[in-house]
């Protein structure tokens, strides 16, 4: 039988304030166990709680980002649930009248069209505390107590685990632009939560749910998906039922265990926070914090295309990190051509290359955008190859040198001399005259062979393209 996967998830985002949501206490990640606490985040009797403006600015930069409608009467409701590392035995969240409902998010697939992800929520609250496991103890740190936390719930619109991957993705793209967190999921920055069920084919009724949690990378959120499809898929095939309940994400086995039956919101017995008054969110408010609302990737993507003469795929490489974009169009305008390709090829092939080997993104590199566009220059004057030009940028990112600097240093500019190529070119057919003798026979690999030669004795400063219409005159003769 065929099933169609139906999913939604719930993004936690660490927002990068400099104190608590209803506290004074640092967020600095990193800091000693416990040292970034106080009565309120703890849950001291007596202790009250101020909301922090910051928190709430940054959570309507989101929503509005997102397309949500923000509303103009917001509270917040304690949800009660006990676990050891919620101090209060409560978390300060909201329920009924959320800061923000009925926004989207489209993602755009390759080789397929935009599809649109609606979003139900974008609420704020406060994360719990952390625990530390080793072998028969468990200790529990509260510095994470009480950071400002977003959440971000989408409809059930996701169909496929490669969906889920492309909404994270994008998702985190927007939330880096808008510069309202980190992002990091290693530090438990973004974290995610998915609910899936499977439904026959063409059928509108929804299916029992699963909700897997502990998925730590984009990559564990694509795995867990998948495994659970498959999982639930072979229940039903049996003529098994699917239970409702929450799972944990085993990145070692590879597959998901059940942890606890799922919650409902009855479970949590919510009701109004009685420490904090309804807020109202002006019109004026709102209508300040869209103006501070930057270029967003997809306006980006797309204004590079027109701008620049990108195609999409090179467009959406470079506008991933805003860093990085901005990065990108200070190369694009220190390069004089309007024809940009070849920096993007410089910038989404060696360079990123680069990047990627040493755990950083592109405008991390030390290297300032006039210097890599000296390189290209110098590749495009065909005064070095590409083979060195390559050896030049790993020694600048190495030795915060400029590209002449090096060039000079390896000796590395480029033999075009007619004379010196005709040398080289009639001493490799001379050394290679059964490659030469196939050649002749029809065989146009040979041809190669023998510039592959002919590079090897120059050690790679000879110009390849004349000296194989040297080597190819010559061997006609």
């Amino acid at each position: 039988m065929l099933y169609e996967p139906v999913i939604g998830l719930e993004v936690h985002v660490h927002l990068k304030t400099k104190s608590k949501a209803f506290c004074g206490c640092s967020t600095e990640f990193g800091a000693q166990p416990n040292t970034q606490t106080c009565p309120v985040c703890l849950g001291f009797p007596g202790s009250l709680p101020v909301l922090n403006k910051t928190a709430l600015d940054y959570a309507i930069k989101v929503a509005l980002a997102l397309g949500c409608r923000v509303q103009e009467y917001t509270k917040f409701d304690r949800k009660n649930y006990f676990y050891p590392d919620l101090p209060k035995n409560y978390q300060i969240s909201q329920y009924d009248l959320p800061l923000s409902c009925d926004g989207f998010l489209d993602i755009h697939l390759q080789g397929a069209a935009s599809k649109r992800i609606r979003i139900r929520r974008v609420h704020l609250e406060e994360d719990a505390g952390k625990l530390i496991h080793r072998q028969d103890t468990s200790l529990a740190d509260f510095n994470r107590s009480g950071i400002p936390l977003l959440e971000i719930v989408s409809e059930p619109d996701i169909n496929s685990a490669g969906q889920a991957h492309e909404y994270l993705a994008e998702l985190k793209s927007i939330l880096e632009y808008l510069d309202v967190s980190d992002c990091d999921m290693e530090k438990g920055s973004l974290r995610c939560d998915a609910n899936i069920s499977l439904r026959k084919q063409g059928s509108l009724e929804l299916g029992v749910k699963s909700e897997l949690k502990n998925m730590n990378s984009f990559k564990a959120v694509r795995d867990a998906l998948n495994f659970e499809i498959e999982r639930q898929k072979e229940l039903l095939d049996s003529g098994q039922a699917v239970i409702q309940e929450t799972r944990l994400w085993d990145a070692k086995q590879l597959k998901t265990l059940s942890m606890r039956s799922k919650e409902e919101a009855k479970d949590y017995r919510y009701f109004p926070e009685p420490d904090l008054s309804t807020f109202s969110i002006s019109a004026d408010k709102i209508a300040g914090i869209r103006k501070g609302i930057p270029e967003l990737p997809r306006e980006k993507l797309l204004r590079f295309i027109k701008e620049y003469g990108l195609s999409e795929y090179d467009a959406s490489v470079l506008v991933i990190s805003r860093r990085d974009a901005i990065f990108s169009e200070q190369c694009f305008k220190a390069y004089a051509p309007k024809e940009k390709k070849a920096v993007v090829n410089w910038l989404i092939g060696p360079l990123l290359s680069e990047a990627n080997n040493r755990g950083i993104g592109l405008s991390d590199l030390k290297i300032e955008p006039a210097a890599l566009i000296e390189l290209v220059n110098f590749v495009e004057r065909q005064e070095i190859s590409l083979l060195s030009a390559k050896t030049v940028l790993t020694q600048m990112l190495d030795s915060v040198k400029s590209a002449s600097e090096v060039i000079k240093e390896k000796n590395l500019l480029q033999i075009s001399d007619t004379r010196a190529l005709e040398d080289m070119a009639e001493q490799v057919i001379k050394e290679n005259p059964a490659v030469a003798g196939d050649y002749k026979s029809g065989k146009e690999s040979a041809l190669m062979f023998l510039v592959g030669e002919a590079m090897k004795k120059s050690q790679g400063r000879a110009n390849p393209k004349a000296l194989k219409e040297i080597l190819e005159k010559n061997l006609k003769k």
